[in-house]
């Protein structure tokens, strides 16, 4: 594929205002500087950063001037995106305790050093000087109406529940970030448009400038939410890989194809033409991104282990289990398949990283799980059961 073309449409949702003005920017040779925006309500970045991270290294490849933004000044307020409710603000120290590995995590994709290295920023830089009196000046440049038009936000105002002013405002000082860095164009997820837009808006009233606004697709769990910290589903990427490996196996195996287009750099040539295999191809999958993240050893290590794992789970000695289809904790799916004496046993296994679906460890009693036939459940370091 020709690789602006590639550039243009890989991982790509949309392009603002359009993708042929972005194109003929690109081809008329221009290098231009853009950026991605990461918040630091986690100390991990996950398999949702990483179709960020890959669209960016694409841009940075191609000789473009790109910009990794911390958010410690947006991160203390909390990014309203898809939440139903006002989330619980952070202090500045655990904004910058949750990004203090940020750098050196991303710089496994990307080049922070070199002929033309990534630049590292904080919005704290801009962010942190501006008087009361300057962000009545920003403010005057958007009006009530276009900030409620967020969906989240009528949401709130149709169940009468509250939204609070600094989250209210929390698109414009995101937004400022562009202004501040005088870019040319913004990356981010689909789910980002809004706050994105904001930031266009800004720009062009500012600095009568246009930004372009490169939107990339969402990758989706089996019940369509998206793989992220927002709905508590998040792949981290840089911890154990063996978890990693393991986390990619439990997806459906409708996320191989575009698993592989948004989150691996294997030629879309080759993609199209997988064989009809899911099983093997979500092995390549997961072997793949643990590859691109940790290493060929790593990722080799992962890939026996699992397989090692679950030629011991297919003998006659683990249990199979019948289990009524549906949405369980993980926390009722232990107490329905009655591993555990109690709901507090349960509770602190699954705290201490000792109970795992497919490889992948749970540590969240609550977090939602739609059991699949074939489905490994360990328990301790002894228990297994299979699902039937």
């Amino acid at each position: 594929m020709d690789p602006i073309e590639e550039l243009l449409t890989r991982r790509v949702q949309q392009v603002l205002p359009t993708k042929d003005s972005l194109e003929k920017v690109l081809r008329s040779g221009k290098k231009i500087r853009l950026y991605q925006g990461f918040d630091p309500s986690s100390p991990n970045l996950h398999i949702g950063h990483l179709v960020g991270l890959l669209q960016l290294k694409m841009f940075q490849d191609m000789g473009h001037e790109v910009i990794f933004l911390i958010g410690d000044f947006t991160g203390m307020i909390g990014d309203p995106t898809d939440k139903s409710a006002t989330r619980p603000k952070l202090t500045r120290e655990q904004v910058l305790e949750n990004a203090k590995t940020y750098q050196e995590q991303a710089g496994r994709i990307l080049a922070f050093s070199g002929d033309n290295p990534v630049q590292l920023k904080f919005n704290s830089e801009w962010n942190s000087s501006l008087t009361f009196a300057d962000i009545l000046e920003l403010s005057s440049n958007l009006t009530v109406q276009q900030l409620l038009e967020r969906d989240m936000f009528q949401d709130r105002l149709k169940s009468n529940r509250p939204i609070h002013l600094h989250e209210f405002m929390y698109p414009m000082i995101q937004g400022y970030d562009s202004v501040c860095m005088d870019v040319d164009a913004e990356v981010g997820g689909n789910d980002q448009m809004f706050n994105m837009m904001v930031g266009r808006h800004l720009m062009q009233a500012l600095k009568n400038k246009e930004k372009y606004v490169v939107t990339t697709k969402l990758l989706t769990d089996s019940e369509g939410r998206k793989i992220g910290k927002t709905t508590g589903n998040a792949i981290n990427l840089f911890g154990d890989a063996s978890d990693l490996y393991g986390a990619i196996m439990s997806q459906p195996d409708s996320i191989i194809v575009p698993g592989f287009e948004m989150a691996t750099t294997l030629p879309m040539e080759e993609i199209r033409n997988l064989p009809d295999d899911p099983m093997n191809n979500k092995k390549r999958l997961a072997y793949e991104i643990v590859k691109l993240c940790q290493g060929e050893a790593k990722a080799i290590e992962a890939q026996t282990h699992f397989e090692s794992l679950f030629q011991k789970q297919g003998s006659t000695d683990i249990p199979t289990i019948a289990l009524p289809a549906g949405d369980y904790t993980v926390l009722s799916l232990l107490e329905t398949l009655q591993l555990g004496d109690s709901n507090a046993d349960r509770k602190r296994l699954i705290r201490d990283g000792a109970v795992s679906i497919n490889d992948q460890k749970m540590t969240d009693p609550n977090q939602s799980t739609a059991p699949q036939s074939g489905d490994i459940i360990k328990y301790g370091k002894h228990t297994f059961r299979k699902i039937e």
